[in-house]
């Protein structure tokens, strides 16, 4: 496709003239990245933001030690780095490509031009933002008050969800390393988990795909009603 079919593509850039395409497929700088090819690094100026058109990318931030915490993990037709259209500091954490990706990056001066022109651009960010807000809060809660396996429940369940709701199968989207870092602990201990679950019949996993067997285990092992045995 090209870049104008691309960015209609967006849910973001929905509702956009042709004319408002035109204009934005001019500032549009078409980037490809490898996979694990750092993106940016924390601290980098934040001159504007990112769309994936294809591929995955991760947010991430690193411990003093080292340790990766995964943020987010984004897919085609999603925007990050969001907050550098409003704010214009530096990006609080790193990103990097899970997958040999397409992105667009689109500056923040011409991009805060264009939404002069058309105000329902700030408020369908707004509304990315909020939603991206939410799940930070729900991640909060999860680290924080959750053990491993009510996290990963969540996780699954949020899954089932996202990816139809009525099928009982799921797919995981990344590795289980990555995964791991996602929900705040180590591969090993997330290996643990998987086999215990399977064992006890919440779910069945065979490789990246995860049969959801007890929804309602699930859901008790989310929200601390039941422990895993």
């Amino acid at each position: 496709m090209s870049i104008k079919e691309s960015l209609a593509a967006v849910p973001l850039f929905k509702g956009l003239s042709e004319q408002q395409y035109d204009e934005l497929a001019m500032v549009v700088v078409d980037q490809e990245f490898a996979r694990g090819r750092t993106i940016f690094s924390e601290g980098d100026d934040g001159v504007g933001f990112y769309v994936i058109i294809s591929g995955q990318v991760k947010i991430y931030k690193l411990s003093p030690e080292g340790k990766e915490q995964i943020l987010h993990v984004f897919g085609a037709g999603e925007p990050f780095a969001e907050a550098a259209v409003f704010a214009g500091s530096s990006y609080p954490a790193h990103a990097m490509a899970l997958k040999n990706s397409r992105v667009f990056f689109i500056p923040r001066s011409a991009f805060r031009e264009l939404i002069k022109d058309n105000p329902s651009l700030a408020m369908n960010m707004m509304a990315s933002l909020s939603m991206r807000l939410k799940r930070f809060a729900h991640m909060i809660e999860d680290l924080s008050l959750k053990e491993v396996p009510g996290r990963l429940a969540a996780h699954l369940l949020y899954l089932g969800n996202e990816q139809g709701g009525a099928s009982d199968e799921v797919e995981l989207q990344i590795g289980k390393a990555h995964l791991a870092s996602l929900l705040g602990t180590i591969p090993e201990t997330l290996s643990r988990i998987l086999t215990r679950m399977q064992k006890q019949g919440f779910i069945d996993s065979a490789g990246k795909s995860v049969q959801l067997l007890d929804r309602q285990g699930l859901e008790e092992l989310a929200t601390g009603e039941r422990r895993l045995g």
